[in-house]
């Protein structure tokens, strides 16, 4: 298992109302459907790690990456709507970061290993997109345009055959990087 942070945990709470206003959840762990708790979510603060923030109920749909820090306003500083459905926490990574894109879907067509954050996969690799891929170590985020824009995808250690299954839609990935110390 990977080591976490100081106390192994971290620590997200989620308001209804922005400016951290209205009721609250506080969450600790991944939480599959928050809609139980909260009938929107405009604003949160992540107090300790760091955690991916969902659009629909299990970890599906557009994701968001969160770090420590106050979330005023989802719609102004992110341009996230208030429906937030799910939250996974990332756990602190320490050791080395190895994946492996591959061109199409179920593994196929070429083939890169990547130990590095890489922020155009065409210009490194002269591929045009990434379909499939295999996260050996590490936790990672993957971004549909070069230099890390656009939707994102937050990888753990797996195969990942067809990104549809991840995201609910077809997605090219052309850029990735690693969740590293520097981001907690």
């Amino acid at each position: 298992r990977e080591p976490r942070g100081s106390d192994g945990r971290g620590r997200i709470i989620f308001y209804e109302d922005k400016n951290f206003q209205g009721r609250s959840y506080e969450c600790k762990s991944d939480c599959p459907d928050l809609s139980s708790y909260l009938s929107r979510c405009h604003s949160c603060r992540v107090e300790r790690g760091c955690f991916v923030v969902y659009e629909r109920t299990n970890y599906m749909g557009n994701q968001y990456f969160l770090r420590r820090g106050e979330y005023a306003d989802f719609m102004t500083t992110m341009g996230m709507s208030d429906i937030i459905r799910s939250c996974r926490m990332v756990p602190m990574h320490r050791g080395s970061y190895r994946m492996r894109i591959y061109e199409k879907e179920n593994f196929g067509g070429q083939m890169k290993e990547l130990m590095e954050d890489c922020d155009n996969i065409l210009d490194r690799f002269q591929m045009s997109s990434c379909l499939s891929c295999n996260v050996i170590e590490g936790q990672w985020l993957m971004y549909e345009q070069p230099q890390y824009r656009g939707r994102m995808i937050y990888m753990r250690p797996g195969e990942y055959r067809n990104f549809m299954s991840v995201v609910g839609s077809n997605m090219k990935i052309m850029s990735m990087r690693r969740i590293t110390d520097s981001c907690y």
